[in-house]
């Protein structure tokens, strides 16, 4: 970045850590803390759709419905999540590939599976033959997307249906009594008072779903964990900046950054909960009733 970065090995020490922390690798590694801040932002509410989703089947009398939505439930929270997050961009991935095979080489007189191979043609590649690296690091990610947001959509689901239970039946009783069908008293009465309950469960599976998020380094992204370990290794004279070991540092960098993130996300559920809590008849909301009178 700068002009005198040409030969680091003759730089004072000021000028020389001027040249290392500005260098291209460093600025992959500053990137990276954005890949994690763009996973949470997109895979949060994925996870939450996922959830209502869930929820709703859960809560389901049709019996089809229902029994998919537990048997999605208790799949995803019987199961390791890191077995998930490793078999669902391989499934997914071979699945896509499998659909475009058939359309795109009707033809291929070969059988797909060879042994331990997934064998199509060259037309059904995803990411497709001579893709750019920046086209393969989005499906990557988008593959890592769906498997936190199915993993963490389970949690949620459970979540979010105890929460649903917890809305006094006999409000929704009165609702119908009133002439309100039961979609009507869902949206009317269950559905604004059931986040109060949710939220100390979505606040849990929001600091579970920021502490895995180094699980992308296993998905092959190069994400902070990643760099922090490439960067902070000791270098050699292959290197244009040789170094000792310093991963103890670039990980210091790591666990600041994840301890100010959930700080954050801490004092935002706590001001959420106290915004939702406001009117309702549990502890919160009767706490605030009383700092205010």
């Amino acid at each position: 970045m700068f002009e005198f970065c040409a030969d680091p090995s003759i730089l004072p020490t000021g000028q020389w850590f001027a040249c290392y922390l500005t260098s291209g690798t460093h600025m992959a590694f500053y990137r990276s803390f954005l890949v994690v801040m763009l996973l949470l932002a997109i895979t949060a509410p994925a996870a939450l759709a996922m959830g209502i989703l869930g929820a709703l089947a859960l809560r389901s009398d049709f019996a089809p419905v229902n029994l998919l939505g537990r048997g999605y439930v208790n799949l995803v929270r019987g199961v390791p999540d890191i077995v998930f997050f490793l078999f669902v961009p391989i499934a997914l991935g071979q699945g896509i590939e499998w659909v475009l095979h058939q359309i795109n080489c009707p033809d291929w007189d070969q059988p797909i599976r060879q042994g331990n191979d997934f064998i199509v043609c060259r037309e059904a590649k995803m990411p497709p033959v001579g893709a750019s690296a920046w086209t393969r690091n989005v499906y990557g990610f988008s593959m890592a997307i769906i498997a936190f947001a199915l993993v963490f959509g389970a949690f949620v689901a459970n979540t979010l249906y105890g929460a649903m239970r917890a809305v006094p039946q006999a409000q929704i009783e009165t609702a119908e009594s009133y002439g309100m069908t039961r979609a009507q008293a869902f949206r009317r009465i269950v559905l604004p008072q059931m986040w109060v309950f949710a939220l100390p469960g979505l606040s849990n599976i929001w600091q579970i779903l920021v502490k895995s998020t180094p699980l992308l380094f296993l998905l092959g992204i190069q994400d902070a964990v990643f760099w922090a370990r490439e960067l902070g290794g000791a270098k050699t004279s292959l290197y244009t900046y040789p170094h000792p070991d310093w991963r103890v540092w670039y990980f210091m960098v790591l666990l600041i950054f994840y301890l100010f993130l959930t700080w954050g996300s801490e004092r935002s559920f706590g001001w959420l909960t106290r915004r939702l809590s406001r009117g309702q008849a549990t502890a919160e909301g009767e706490r605030l009733r009383r700092g205010a009178a």
